[in-house]
């Protein structure tokens, strides 16, 4: 007797206006001249109503790569309803960093013409990577030591800026950058210092599975790299906070 094989057919996208929306996406942001690389976001260039319509159309992908994964999703109960839950998660929890503004950021005027160095963290991260789309799971810390004529940011805004960041598949190294660079665009500090350190479960769950193994990234701005006193400050403070 032959084996069973499942009838129904994969689905295929339905076109918007002739084609895909991720392909109407991707060809705006080209003429534009912007990258889309994994850890970039494009929320200026969506419309309203897209993110809507783009998570339906990552539904409808999952759905197949379930199907071609052998798995029959039109009788398993477990199943039946993955691919639009992992859909909303990519597009608008995990990912949202991708399709959505940054935070806005609330401002306080720095009456005291504070310049001494600020530590935040840990802070939490978590993220995936862009490789295998496994967790990166984590913390950060950030030094700033503020410009006395600027204005500061609420302690808040810092956490909301980093998962901002962080909410994308990322690479851990290109991820410090991004907050650093941020964050000075951002605040204009003297001396910006982040610091984060991070298991990575594409080393856990698969390939070597050494679950014992953190990856540790740091990017020094401004008076931390001119200043070495600031520097050890700094990573003491952190280093007891750490405890």
């Amino acid at each position: 007797m032959g084996a069973v094989i499942d009838s129904q057919p994969a689905i295929t996208q339905a076109p918007q206006d002739g084609m895909p929306l991720s392909q109407a996406i991707r060809q705006r942001l080209r003429n534009a001249g912007v990258r889309f690389h994994a850890n970039d976001n494009v929320s200026a260039h969506l419309r309203e109503g897209d993110v809507d319509r783009l998570q339906d159309e990552v539904a409808l992908h999952i759905e197949n790569a379930l199907r071609a994964l052998v798995i029959d999703v039109d009788n398993d109960h477990n199943t039946r309803e993955t691919a639009k839950r992992v859909a909303k998660m990519f597009v608008k929890e995990v990912f949202a960093g991708r399709y959505e503004p940054a935070p806005a950021i609330t401002e306080f005027p720095n009456i005291g013409q504070l310049n001494e160095l600020t530590l935040i963290g840990p802070l939490r991260v978590r993220s995936a990577c862009s490789h295998h789309l496994c967790p990166i799971m984590g913390h950060a810390w950030i030094g700033v030591l503020p410009n006395a004529d600027s204005n500061l940011p609420g302690l808040s805004k810092y956490a909301r800026l980093l998962n901002w960041v962080m909410a994308r598949p990322q690479i851990q190294e290109e991820a410090v950058k991004q907050i650093a660079d941020l964050l000075e665009d951002k605040i204009a500090p003297d001396g910006l210092a982040v610091v984060m350190e991070a298991d990575h479960f594409c080393m856990h769950w698969r390939g070597t599975k050494d679950d014992g193994a953190r990856m540790v990234s740091s990017v020094m701005r401004g008076r931390f790299l001119e200043d070495p006193a600031l520097r050890r400050e700094f990573l003491a403070l952190m280093s007891a906070r750490n405890r």
